[in-house]
This record gives C-alpha cells, sequence and structure tokens, in this order.
C-alpha cells in the first residue's frame, strides 16, 4: 500500500508546454456565469502554462486606486444587463485538449501577483451579519505593504444604497472617508475566490454559489503553491478564473474578502487516471476537501463524506479506519456562509502518514 502519495505521481504528460498569455479583454472575459456553450478564449494542450489577467468586480469601491485601463474597459464595454446572474468577472473560459467529461483537470497555481497595492473589503448587503448594522454597507480600502507583505485599512466609508449592480462605482472622493483600524496589519496571502470548470447544465449558471465544477469556494489556501482537482463536465472542461482576492479568512463574515486583481499563472494537466467527486485542494502538507449546500450541516456532512471517499479510495484506508482518522487528525472548517450556497471543508495533514 502506498501512503502518503501525492496525486501528481500520476502525471504522464511532458513538463512544460507551451506558454499563453491569456488578457481579461471583453472579448475574453464573461460577467457573472459559467455557461457550457461559450466559445473558449483560447485553446490549450494538456501540460500548457497560462498567464491569465484575474479582476476584480469591486474596483469602483475606489476607482482612482484600483483601476486600471484595462479594468476601466471591460467597466465600460460590458453593459450592466449582461453582468448576470452573478457578480463575479471570469476570464476564459480555457479550453483543454482532449478533456472529456469524467476526468479530472489538475490546476497548479504557479503565482499570484497584485495588479496594484489596494484592496476592498464590503460589508455587503449579503453579510453574515448585515441586520446587525442597521443594514448599512461599508467599504474599507486596504493598502499593500509589499516590504512586509502586509495590509492595513487606509479608509472606510459607509454606502447609502445596497450593493445591487456588479461593477459599481461609488466615486469615494465625494465620500465621508473614515479612518479606521489604526496599527492592525493584515497578511496579504493572494488566491481566487472563484475558479472551475463549466457545468454540464443549459444556460448560464450564476458564480454565486460554489458546487462540484468548483466556482466560488472562496477558500483562501486557492493559491500559489496549491494544486486544486476539478471533475470535467463538459467537453474542453472550459476552465475559467475571477474573484481574486488578496486576504480573506474562513467564513468571509462581512460578505467579501479583501478584493483586488491579480496575475495569475497556472499550469493545466489533463487527469484520466483518477476521478474525484468534488473539488480537491493538495498542498505540501496537507490535502483539503469541500462540501457545499444551503443547509450548512449538509455540506458539513457532503465534505465529511467526501474525505471518507479520499482516504479510501486514494490513501488506501478501510472505512473504519478513515473514520477514525477524520476525527482524530482532520480538521473541519467553514469555508464561507456568504455565497448563498454555504461552503465547509476537512483539511487532513500530509505529516501524519508514513513517508512513501
Amino acid at each position: 500500500m502506498i501512503i502518503n502519495k501525492s496525486l501528481a505521481a500520476g502525471r504522464t504528460h511532458p513538463m512544460p508546454g507551451a506558454l499563453h498569455t491569456l488578457r481579461a479583454t471583453p472579448e475574453n472575459v464573461h460577467w457573472g456565469y459559467f455557461d457550457a456553450a461559450l466559445a473558449p478564449a483560447i485553446k490549450v494542450k494538456s501540460g500548457d502554462i497560462i498567464q491569465a489577467e484575474a479582476i476584480t468586480h469591486h474596483a469602483g469601491d475606489a476607482p482612482e486606486l484600483m483601476m486600471d485601463e484595462t479594468i476601466w474597459r471591460l467597466f465600460n464595454a460590458i453593459p450592466e444587463a449582461d453582468r448576470n446572474p452573478g457578480v463575479h468577472i471570469m476570464t476564459g473560459p480555457i479550453w483543454v485538449e482532449g478533456a472529456k467529461p469524467g476526468d479530472m483537470l489538475e490546476v497548479r497555481y504557479l503565482s499570484m501577483t497584485p495588479r496594484n497595492n489596494y484592496g476592498s473589503n464590503l460589508a455587503a448587503n449579503w453579510g453574515y451579519l448585515y441586520n446587525e448594522f442597521d443594514q448599512t454597507e461599508r467599504v474599507t480600502i486596504y493598502q499593500l505593504d509589499g516590504n512586509s507583505n502586509n495590509a492595513r485599512a487606509l479608509y472606510a466609508y459607509d454606502v447609502p444604497e445596497k450593493y445591487v449592480t456588479p461593477g459599481r462605482i461609488t466615486h469615494c472622493p465625494e465620500c465621508d472617508r473614515q479612518t479606521t483600524l489604526n496599527g492592525i496589519r493584515v497578511p496579504v496571502r493572494p488566491h481566487l475566490g472563484t475558479a472551475g470548470v463549466a457545468p454540464d447544465v443549459r444556460g448560464r449558471i450564476s458564480t454565486i454559489p460554489p458546487g462540484l465544477h468548483g466556482g466560488n469556494i472562496d477558500n483562501w489556501r486557492i493559491g500559489a503553491g496549491s494544486t486544486m482537482y476539478y471533475p470535467v463536465a463538459v467537453d474542453g472542461a472550459l476552465f475559467s478564473v475571477g474573484d481574486p482576492h488578496i486576504s480573506q479568512g474562513d467564513g468571509e463574515i462581512s460578505g467579501t474578502a479583501i478584493e483586488s486583481s491579480l496575475n495569475v499563472t497556472f499550469q493545466v494537466i489533463l487527469r484520466k487516471d483518477f476521478f474525484f467527486p468534488s473539488p480537491l485542494l493538495e498542498a505540501d502538507d496537507c490535502w483539503i476537501v469541500h462540501g457545499f449546500d444551503e443547509d450548512l450541516n449538509k455540506a458539513v456532512r457532503n465534505a465529511s463524506l467526501d474525505m471518507l471517499t479520499f482516504l479510501t479510495e486514494q490513501q488506501g484506508l478501510s472505512r473504519n479506519d478513515a473514520y477514525s482518522l477524520m476525527s482524530v487528525a482532520g480538521d473541519l472548517g467553514i469555508t464561507q456562509v456568504v455565497d448563498t450556497r454555504q461552503g465547509a471543508h476537512i483539511r487532513m495533514p500530509r505529516g501524519v502518514f508514513p513517508v512513501e
């Protein structure tokens, strides 16, 4: 029995492959949805590397700081009526040659670099405690310090109307800016809140709820150095990235992370040697499985069942042994509670297994 094996051991494609650049142009993004009928922005082969621009839809919270020419073009070119049914700007989709339903798409995230030194956190109307704050939305703008790899709050302001239209521009120079969180430093950990393959469903699928295709998982560990495995549902996989963050805590309680655009480099590898029913994260020190449901208890159960599957099918444990190990070594967490469909995850440390 092989224990503590990396799923990367099953790769057969020579690496690295070709290098592609995927810019966030109006032709290469889809705002608020996945759609299996979308024409691909680019076509790649297994092993290829993609440099992509991931743009936040919250750049308008501080347009003078967070919007460059590329972002202004997206906001101006894509009509508000075409930003639905979700909210996130997705770059792609990427067609992977040979990908078929039942395969797994391995995505190795190599680097994530902020496009500017600012980000926005919105205490939004979908936040967990919105009613506790008199249903007032509040924007906090953070500034990155590249030397310390921390972020500090630059200023905050209240917004009188709800965030309804994706890509709202608040024109904060006209607002009442307030000093906030003096002396507080937040570790910067860039990651993608939303990324995934197209679901096998007709028409537009909202980017807001996460699902078996990936989507809006909002796990801050999906950053540089991690590998995600997504179950392929349609020919070509049609993989897209978006909703970039520079920091977030588990739960995403107020409604958002620190939202900021990223330049992302990743490698896609087609896997036909194994299957897993939900998005699976692999890092140097752990594996993480995810569960989703509108009911958080059901999300926890789904994550627990998939970790049981992982330990038995991928690590060779019996069901009884896997169940015991999950209780004594697995860490159950709440990924987010603000995306309509709530998320849970279980982290299993690699160090508990004997070395291969």
